[in-house]
Parts: structure tokens; sequence; C-alpha cells
């Protein structure tokens, strides 16, 4: 097996690696969690960017609305 520099490659069985990580602290283990989601989700990165356009399109009733131009007009 090939590593890079600075890792550690131990072979574990999935078994061995719940039996660890069930005695991690609860904080520990929350950000392990992170770790998988973003492992596993490699766009979550982008959840940002997807909110803002998601957001854009259902604010954007509100925004371009006669009425709202009507409240805006003396700004």
């Amino acid at each position: 097996m090939k590593t890079l520099a600075g890792n550690i490659n131990i072979s574990l069985s999935f078994n061995q690696v719940v039996d660890l990580v069930k005695q991690l602290p609860y904080k520990e283990k929350v950000k392990l969690g992170e770790v998988i989601r973003k492992e596993t989700n490699p766009s979550i990165d982008n959840d940002k960017v997807y909110t803002h356009f998601a957001s854009e399109k259902a604010l954007a009733k509100d925004w371009l609305s006669t009425e709202e131009d009507e409240a805006w007009r003396n700004l």
C-alpha cells in the first residue's frame, strides 16, 4: 500500500473503527461527524453558495413587486 509522507497506514476492520469511535469524547465524535459529512458530500463546502442562489429565487418574488418598489422609492 502506498502512503503519503506523514500519514500512518493501519489496517483496521470496520468494527474496530466503530469500537474506537465509541471511546471518543462527545465533542470529538461531533468533529468526526463533520469530517465524515464533508468526505461523503464534497459539495458541502459550496453549501453557502447554493443557499444564496436558492434564497435569491424565493426572495425575488417579494423583491420584484410594485409594492416593494413603492416602499423603497424615497430612499
